[in-house]
């Protein structure tokens, strides 16, 4: 089937994206409308016949089966023998879901309610530090402890009516100290997010913050948050008991911001607010279950990710959010997407014969028009780009501003298809005055060829729903990747590598333990950061 598709591809690769436009039908019959979403994949080189075959795709694998098999609680996750139920944590319909024979809803409605609890007491101060009402949170994870609850915050701003959410996340001391740098302690409340509660970076930067408050604060375990699946080893660390929420290993880290690592988001933008978060990704979860593949945004925004990167061979994709507040969806979306399916072996442990995601990447528009837009445009590689823009702004006495960006957001993706000729360049050319050989010279440096595919993703406003239903598509869209390659979406091996590697290292580096077992590189990199420390 994947060989079909290839030749597919190879017998029309010479076509123009702007030539499909010929059919009147193009547009709707490659555009998707769901709740008040349109997502648009109209200027990609997928016709119907091979949208047809990459259909195909998804049941030779049996996505149908697989994606029931996750929301029935099934051990998906093969390498570590887990369930995959982040969707539960948003199911806020559903009664009961069971890993074996234990209803896990139990569990979710008893930990949301304790959460809105908690962040109730925050918010209204009942819960106070030593120097009164909470005024700062500062969130301390990493990857999905952090990306998730981090980006949200952001992106959710105009909804933020609790205390000043920080996030902390990079060992360098660096981001502490400059988060840090302003606060009180006596009134500031310090969320620790780690499912082991043993996370190097996580743990260190725990230590440094407590230390910070233990100077202030008579009793500094008392406003420290622990969020993990160890209660033991947060209690040890000093918090108190009833500042433990705990989550489950059926919720993997970069899909868990629906439950307790959101527990800051909550803080920021109140209970209300986060349950209309829950509710936007629980209807993209009904969609993605029930909705047939042609009509269904996630698989088809998997679908085409898999033609332009397996098929057609494009090594990178372009995030580019139209909107400011999303600034930190393409980081999100790095963890989300390469963690996820940047796999070498296939579930049953054989070789995967093709590459296995693109880098992803991207920055908000109009910033990266302004950077790296001109590779998009006239640079030898293609890359496809996914345009995500707002119909409005929060702002309404700015609304001028919301309509340049829009139009900006279409006027790429429109450039990107159709490009420019040679003889619209030579016409730019000889209006600016060049003549003969030059002419041609100059004209050469104004042609664009075009035909670079993209999608668009339009929604009314960036709301705690709709932010919800963004996350939501893009998670189904990794777990229908993965189920077409082939591959675990749920675990995360080689990370681990590079931490292990780190712990042998750490020795040498902290102290002048003589070096050996190393390569001769590393031990140079060692000796000059001895050399130049301070």
């Amino acid at each position: 089937m994947l060989q079909e598709i290839k030749d597919l591809y190879n017998s029309k690769k010479q076509r123009s994206i702007k030539q499909l436009f010929e059919d009147t039908n193009r547009t709707k019959d490659f555009s998707i409308k769901f709740c008040d979403l349109l997502f648009d994949f109209s200027k990609t080189n997928i016709d119907l016949k091979t949208r047809k075959l990459l259909i195909e795709l998804t049941r030779n694998c049996n996505l149908y089966e697989k994606m029931e098999e996750m929301f029935c609680g099934c051990k998906i996750n093969k390498t570590e023998n887990r369930a995959v139920l982040h969707t539960a944590l948003r199911a806020i319909e559903k009664k009961s879901i069971f890993v074996e024979q234990i209803n896990v809803m139990s569990e979710v409605i008893r930990s949301h309610s304790l959460m809105k609890c908690f962040v109730e007491k925050v918010r209204s101060g009942a819960f106070k530090g030593q120097g009164g009402q909470i005024t700062d949170v500062v969130n301390i994870g990493i990857g999905g402890s952090d990306l998730g609850p981090a980006m949200a915050a952001r992106a959710l701003s105009p909804y933020q009516s609790g205390p000043k959410c920080h996030f902390v996340s990079n060992i360098d001391g660096a981001h502490m100290a400059d988060a840090l740098r302003y606060l009180n302690p006596r009134t500031t409340l310090i969320i620790v997010a780690s499912k082991t509660f043993k996370t190097v970076e996580t743990m260190t930067n725990a230590r440094t913050a407590l230390d910070w408050m233990a100077d202030k604060v008579t009793f500094p375990g008392d406003q420290f948050v622990a969020i993990s699946s160890s209660v033991d080893n947060a209690l040890e660390f000093g918090v108190s008991k009833q500042n433990i929420f705990r989550f489950e290993d059926w919720v993997g880290g970069r899909f868990s911001v629906w439950g307790p690592i959101g527990l800051a988001l909550m803080v920021a933008i109140g209970p209300k607010n986060f349950q209309l978060f829950l509710e936007g990704a629980n209807s993209i979860d009904k969609h993605f279950r029930s909705a047939a593949p042609e009509k269904n945004i996630p698989i088809m925004l998997a679908l085409v990710g898999f033609w332009h990167n397996q098929v057609c061979g494009y090594q990178t994709r372009a995030v580019l959010p139209y909107e400011q507040r999303l600034c930190r969806l393409p980081a999100y979306l790095q963890q989300l997407e390469m963690e996820s399916n940047g796999k070498g072996v296939t579930l049953d442990g054989k070789k995967l014969e093709m590459a296995s995601v693109p880098v992803v990447w991207g920055e908000p528009g109009t910033n990266g028009q302004h950077a790296f837009f001109q590779l998009l445009h006239q640079g030898n590689q293609i890359v496809p780009c996914e345009f995500l823009v707002a119909a409005s702004g929060h702002e309404q006495n700015l609304s001028h501003h919301h309509n340049l960006l829009v139009a900006n957001c279409f006027a790429q993706s429109r450039a990107l298809m159709l490009g420019r000729s040679i003889s619209e360049a030579r016409e730019i050319a000889a209006a600016e005055g060049f003549r003969n050989g030059e002419l041609e010279q100059q004209a050469k440096h104004r042609f664009s060829p075009g035909n670079r595919p993209s999608t668009t993703l339009l929604y009314p406003k960036l709301t705690p729903k709709v932010l919800g239903q963004i996350i939501a598509i893009y998670e189904h869209r990794v777990f229908v990747e993965g189920a077409i390659l082939g591959v675990n979406s749920f675990d995360q091996w080689g990370v681990e590598l590079g931490k292990d590697i780190a712990s042998s290292i750490t020795k040498f580096v902290n102290s002048v333990t003589k070096i050996e077992n190393l390569d001769s590189s590393t031990e140079q990199l060692i000796e000059y950061i001895r050399r130049h420390k301070e």
